[in-house]
Parts: structure tokens; sequence; C-alpha cells
């Protein structure tokens, strides 16, 4: 039940903010690669946090890491946007896409493990 209402919970934030980035950017990229970077950040942070001991570590793992943030941040939507930009011919474009999204997604997780150290 947690990781179903988280899920659902991540995946209704995550549409909304993605169609809010569609409403400012041409491409859909730009939601997607947002939603990554700081879902990551986020795990990052839960993982690491003092957070966890004022919570039950059942809803941290359940509902926010594996629910929440495992809808709200989503490869799949990415795979689908490299895709996209691969059958559009932007080779560089895609490369690039692929390469910042998952140095900057493994960056800002390892950010928000560093924040609970200060």
């Amino acid at each position: 039940m947690l990781v179903a209402t988280g899920g659902a919970l991540g995946a209704v934030l995550r549409y909304l903010l993605t169609t809010f980035s569609k409403s400012l950017f041409v491409s859909s990229i730009y939601g997607t690669f947002s939603v990554n970077i700081i879902g990551s950040f986020l795990i990052g942070y839960l993982i690491t946090s003092n957070v966890v001991y004022n919570f039950s570590e059942n809803f941290i793992k359940f509902f926010l890491i594996i629910g929440f943030l495992g809808s709200f941040t989503t490869f799949s939507a990415f795979s689908y946007d490299v895709v996209e930009l691969i059958n559009s011919k932007k080779y560089i474009t895609s490369f690039t896409y692929v390469f910042v999204s998952i140095f900057l997604c493994i960056m800002f997780a390892y950010l928000g493990t560093l924040l609970n150290k200060f």
C-alpha cells in the first residue's frame, strides 16, 4: 500500500512538472532531465538523512524512496526521449543528454548524501 500510494503521488507530480516544463521549452527532455536530477538528489538525501529516525523505516523505504521517488524519476521516459532524439537524427544532442543526465543524476545523489554530513 505504501509503494502504490507513493507511486501514484510521484507519477502525478512528475506529470505536472514535465507538463509545466513543456510550456517553457519546446522539447520534453528538460522536464525528464529535471525530475531525474531532483529525484536523484532527494534519494541521496533521504538515504543518509536523520529524517529517517523521525519516520518508520518502511515509510521512508517503501513510500518515499521506492514508491514516490521511484515513479517521480523515470528511466523509461528518459529512454523514450533518447530514442526520439536518435529518430530525429539528433545524435550529438542524444549523446550529450545521456552523458549529462547520468553524470548529473549521480552527482546530485552524492550531493544529497553530503548535505547530511553538515
